[in-house]
């Protein structure tokens, strides 16, 4: 599993016929709580993040899970949209647009 930003939409005119009506999203990964990786992962999308947004994305088995099918062929998915991040030491942040961190109360 990983966390990373929504940065784009991938539009498909034809696909395979088990992914009608998936969403594909490109997904950057964070490497860390803050920056974000070069490469980015196409994961498909059926709970309606969006642009902008930090997601949780999963691979395999539980990515097609909760596309709806083991039969489908595709192994990536977005399983969460982030609100906020609480650490070890206790303090708790969300991320804004850029990636930085935004204290929560």
């Amino acid at each position: 599993m990983l966390m990373g930003r929504v940065v784009g939409t991938v539009w498909s005119t034809r696909k395979e016929p088990s992914l009608e009506g998936i969403r594909f999203l490109m997904v950057r990964p964070f490497t860390t709580g803050r920056e974000e990786a070069q490469d980015v992962v196409v994961a498909g999308d059926v709970i309606g993040a969006g642009v902008g947004e930090t997601v949780l994305v999963a691979f395999g088995r539980a990515a097609r899970t909760t596309l709806g099918s083991q039969d489908i062929g595709w192994q990536a998915a977005v399983v969460g949209i982030v609100d906020a991040i609480s650490l070890q030491d206790g303090s708790t942040f969300e991320l804004g647009p850029n990636g930085e961190r935004i204290p929560t109360p």
